[in-house]
């Protein structure tokens, strides 16, 4: 991951490369956990998936579902629907529009997942507006598992 400003000076916004354009598929999407930096300073993990349409655009959603906050690919590990035509929640189904990410069906009917802005420049797909570190400790962390998350749950 790398880091960039972009715009006329005195308008400039922050650009981090996340990966290059083509490490992601057509009709394909990817997860990634980057590490914002909140109001305080404090680096938090920011998981977002990109998705790369079969019509070669790139659409970005914070990976997470508005009515339980897990990832979209908790469980199975994919974002899409069994017809590939929806973004879906691994834990309750809710299916999602892949170009507005609004939630056509399941428990979060009506809400909408949070958009990421992104930008491919000089062959990277690049995250547009998020103040990051530029530290890849988090940047491959699905990678190394089955694209699921962990789930530990200790009794009262």
């Amino acid at each position: 991951m790398s880091k960039g400003m972009i715009g006329p000076i005195g308008d400039q916004i922050e650009v981090f490369a996340v990966c290059p354009s083509d490490a992601i598929e057509r009709s394909n999407a990817r997860g990634f956990i980057l590490s914002r930096v909140d109001d305080s300073g404090e680096s938090r993990p920011f998981p977002i998936v990109v998705v790369r349409t079969f019509g070669d655009e790139y659409l970005g959603y914070v990976n997470r579902c508005p009515h339980d906050s897990v990832w979209l690919n908790i469980g199975s590990g994919e974002f899409f629907s069994s017809d590939r035509s929806f973004l879906r929640c691994g834990r309750h189904g809710a299916r999602f529009e892949i170009d507005t990410g609004l939630c056509i069906d399941g428990p979060c009917n009506g809400q909408a997942l949070e958009p990421v802005a992104l930008a491919v420049i000089e062959g990277d797909v690049c995250l547009c507006g998020v103040k990051l570190l530029e530290d890849d400790r988090f940047s491959n962390a699905f990678e190394d598992s089955d694209e699921t998350m962990d789930i530990t749950i200790h009794p009262d």
